[in-house]
């Protein structure tokens, strides 16, 4: 990691706990409930150290304790908040962050998959309410996809939701390639903040990471892409 230089944007956890745990994801040996469970644990993580920054607390009111004394609440800002994980490997990470957020939040999908000539994005599916637009100056989306290889899944979900009409983007992470962490982070700048739980090196001529743990989707779900 320390070869690696980056942008402002661009956090890559430290956290020792995580790093081990992201070893264990890495290992052709842990099965689809070890997977499934790594892939919650890490993003939790990651997305404590995300909204930790990406968030501020603020006065809500106040409330009284079970013994009657009358205590300040907070809440967050911004309190527009859309969580969108990219289709399907996205959805192991969709609970670990809504535990972290204190109310529930709407949860948009987008599907998006790699042509495998080019490795370009294709979208196949998007349930971004068009016809509610957010507030241009306090709506924030948390993206949420396992795997930055390349980054164009990224990048072209980053360009939808701008379309859309959100003020910034939290992209977070398992595991990035240094090229494509960059290429995400550098899409909309200014707003878009990428965390990760580690980057590695280099693709493969599939645009696969290397080390890598292989296709997030294939093991959560015990499918094998074409």
């Amino acid at each position: 990691m320390a070869s690696h230089t980056f942008p402002p944007s661009v956090h890559v956890s430290r956290n020792p706990c995580l790093q081990a745990k992201l070893s264990q994801l890495r290992s052709k040996s842990t099965n689809a409930r070890e997977t499934k469970a790594l892939v919650h644990e890490i993003a939790l993580i990651v997305g404590c150290e995300a909204l930790a920054k990406g968030l501020h607390s603020v006065s809500s009111g106040t409330d009284e304790t079970p013994l009657g004394y009358t205590y300040t609440t907070s809440t967050i800002h911004p309190s527009h908040i859309s969580l969108v994980p990219i289709l399907r490997s996205g959805l192991g990470m969709v609970d670990a962050i809504s535990l972290l957020l204190p109310f529930p939040v709407p949860v948009h999908h987008l599907g998006l998959f790699r042509e495998p000539t080019t490795l370009q994005p294709v979208e196949y599916y998007n349930n971004l309410p068009y016809h509610s637009s957010p507030p241009a100056d306090d709506h924030l989306a948390i993206l949420v996809d396992p795997i930055i290889a390349t980054g164009g899944t990224a990048v072209a979900a980053i360009q939808t939701l701008r379309e859309w009409g959100v003020s910034r983007v939290i992209l977070i992470a398992v595991l990035g390639s240094e090229e494509g962490v960059k290429r995400a982070a550098a899409e909309w700048e200014g707003s878009v903040e990428v965390w990760v739980g580690g980057v590695d090196d280099r693709l493969d001529g599939k645009g696969m990471i290397c080390p890598g743990v292989g296709d997030v989707g294939d093991r959560l779900f015990l499918t094998k892409g074409k």
